[in-house]
């Protein structure tokens, strides 16, 4: 089995993949204080909890936006498993064309959103992210990786808004019924959910313009399956996009 870890800002997503099978998904709370030993615990708790042991780990791979806690999860591995990981970075080969002005300063995690799309899907293509910020990467008709942008994310938006307007409340993120709110919370539910997917329907416009032709939009992200009901745009929801992605480069890189 390989274990496939995703280090976003706000949460720590893992999944356990047998050739292309998913057996499963977890997540853990990204902490920058936690110790390796910390971590390896709660790696070993969450193996045993789906049934399997540190020795079913036939290697690891990682993306990470968040250096700090890369180190603390790559030692962690290691007491775990006695294996070092593989990391998306220099030195790993993902076959992805990137055109950017600086191609090293594109996040690990949109490298390989970006490469598990093209395996599945034709280009041109959108690949949007909906984590903690929400990231639209653009791929040419040749599959190339050309640009994008980053937006605030669904809960960035509802933090900034409850943390620095002292009568509104906080509310949970539910898919609003309408557009007009008749009351305050309806009203920001209406505002950073279905505004979101308002975002979304005019980015991708936009860059469909930009690029001269349609273009698949592939989503994936925590929070996509509350927006994209809302989106007029035609959209594929991918849940397992990162875990697919990264699972592939540690087929192709370890047999190269």
């Amino acid at each position: 089995m390989i274990l496939a870890i995703d280090i976003g800002n706000s949460n720590i997503v893992l999944g356990g993949v047998e050739q292309d099978k998913i057996l499963f998904e977890a997540r853990l709370r990204t902490d920058a204080t936690h110790t390796s030993d910390q971590y390896a615990v709660e790696l070993k708790m969450l193996l045993e909890i789906y049934g399997f042991r540190a020795e079913d780990v036939e290697g690891t791979i990682i993306a990470s936006v968040v250096p700090q806690v890369l180190n603390s999860i790559q030692t962690a591995v290691k007491k775990l498993t006695g294996k070092q990981s593989l990391v998306v970075g220099p030195g790993l080969k993902t076959g992805l064309d990137i055109r950017l002005e600086n191609p090293s300063q594109t996040g690990a995690d949109l490298v390989v959103g970006c490469v598990a799309a093209l395996r599945e899907y034709k280009p041109p293509m959108i690949v949007v992210d909906m984590g903690t910020a929400t990231t639209m990467v653009v791929l040419d008709e040749k599959g190339a990786l050309i640009g994008g942008c980053i937006c605030p994310g669904v809960k960035i938006s509802m933090d900034a808004l409850t943390d620095r307007t002292a009568l509104l409340p906080g509310l949970q993120l539910d898919q609003p019924k309408r557009a007009i709110g008749r009351n305050t919370i309806d009203c920001m539910r209406s505002g950073i959910m279905m505004g979101t997917a308002c975002m979304l329907d005019g980015m991708v416009e936009r860059m469909e313009a930009e690029l001269g032709s349609k273009a698949t939009v592939v989503v994936t992200g925590g929070i996509a399956k509350f927006v994209i009901p809302m989106c007029k745009t035609p959209v594929v929801y991918e849940k397992d996009l990162i875990i697919k992605g990264l699972a592939a480069l540690y087929r192709e890189n370890k047999k190269n």
